[in-house]
């Protein structure tokens, strides 16, 4: 189970009304380490209703370079991708040109971020109005909604460095 993050609760006077952040981790297998995936959401309860939050989140993403669909982009050799990504102390900070967000992240999910230095983003244009935040998310869940086809097709992929604190 994992719970998402709220950008900002005033986002709802924006088109893409509340971004949602959540968290987790898929593995390891036989053939691949743990791997930690951020997906990006909206609730859907943007001023102009769900579907200008879509074309608003679709624009978002178009306008930084990146593509609709099952394509992943590769943020370390596409460096005009304005996305960072910094992972420190259980926490991470993703930083997009229409959102910056802090949330918590656990241990197995920092050690895997920092040992594959990089994190599967997941931005969907779909909104996900079931999936809020503060309230727990069950694998059942959070599995049915990454893997539905629309949402996959509707959504940017992302591969997208690891920063750290440098002291």
């Amino acid at each position: 189970m994992t719970s998402p993050h709220s950008v900002s609760a005033e986002r709802s006077a924006s088109p893409l009304g509340t971004l949602t952040i959540v968290p987790w981790t898929n593995g390891p297998t036989p053939d691949d380490s743990i791997v930690p995936f951020l997906m990006v959401y909206s609730l859907g309860d943007g001023r102009d209703g769900p579907e200008a939050g879509e074309a608003a989140m679709r624009a978002a993403l178009e306008g930084m370079g990146l593509p609709i669909g099952d394509r992943v982009v590769n943020a370390a050799q596409e460096t005009a991708i304005a996305a960072h990504l910094l992972v420190e102390a259980q926490q991470a900070v993703l930083t997009l040109p229409f959102m910056k967000v802090q949330c918590s992240v656990p241990a197995q999910w920092e050690k895997a971020a920092h040992e594959n230095a990089q994190v599967f983003l997941i931005v969907s244009t779909l909104p996900w109005p079931d999936a809020v935040p503060g309230e727990a998310i069950t694998e059942e869940q959070l599995r049915a909604f990454v893997t539905d086809e629309k949402v996959v097709t509707a959504g940017a992929h992302v591969m997208l460095p690891v920063r750290r604190v440098r002291g």
